[in-house]
């Protein structure tokens, strides 16, 4: 961001958001750019041409960016924002975190099922639990998150969990160190923000329940 105001699209440490007016960290953001038939686009890959307009990953932003047509005020013109906008990014980032974890299962750094979870949770290699939102929730706080910040990711669907594992539905999944993990790590923190799921799980202290 220069002193001027005018935000430099180009690599940096900050941006500020069109709904806030917060600076904050691109990673806990979602970038748009104005297509060419001047409506609001999603990129969530960073990686379309154009001026980034910024929106934080929260529901309310976005909606609050939707609402007061702050994307017009951004770009300094006209720009359309489509009825399914926010549902167009829930969708972008879910498909990407459900296709991270799906690369994660590939490398051999993921695992599902509960047995499994729980062996790779205790043997601490496990660097993210993962969990089903509509899951039971005695069964899933049968687990506790490895040490951390942000190791619980519980706002996929068992179903959105299920195309991860090339399964119809699953409850449980864990993560082991590496690239991936940070990455899934990372959008699963801007997908939780966007579905309004505040918080996480919370680690229980003691040894895991039987």
């Amino acid at each position: 961001m220069s002193r001027g105001g005018r935000e430099k699209d180009q690599d940096g440490p900050e941006r500020r958001c069109i709904a806030t007016g917060e600076v904050g960290d691109p990673a806990r953001m979602i970038r748009f750019v104005v297509g060419p038939e001047g409506q609001a686009v999603p990129d969530i890959r960073n990686k379309l041409p154009g001026r980034g307009i910024w929106v934080s990953a929260t529901k309310e932003a976005l909606e609050t960016a939707i609402k007061k047509k702050a994307f017009s005020r951004s770009a300094k013109e006209q720009v359309s924002v489509p009825d399914d906008l926010f549902e167009q990014v829930d969708t972008m980032l879910a498909r990407r975190v459900v296709d991270l974890i799906s690369m994660a299962r590939k490398a051999g750094q993921a695992v599902t099922g509960y047995e499994k979870v729980k062996g790779l949770l205790e043997t601490e290699r496990a660097r993210l639990l993962i969990q089903a939102s509509d899951g039971s929730e005695r069964g899933k706080s049968r687990l506790r998150s490895p040490e951390g910040k942000d190791v619980f990711i519980g706002c996929l669907t068992s179903k959105e969990l299920g195309l991860a594992f090339g399964r119809e539905s699953v409850i449980h999944g864990a993560l082991t160190a590496g690239g991936l993990s940070k990455q899934v790590k990372a959008e699963g923190i801007r997908l939780k923000g966007v579905r309004g799921i505040s918080g996480g799980k919370p680690r229980p202290k003691g040894k895991d329940d039987a």
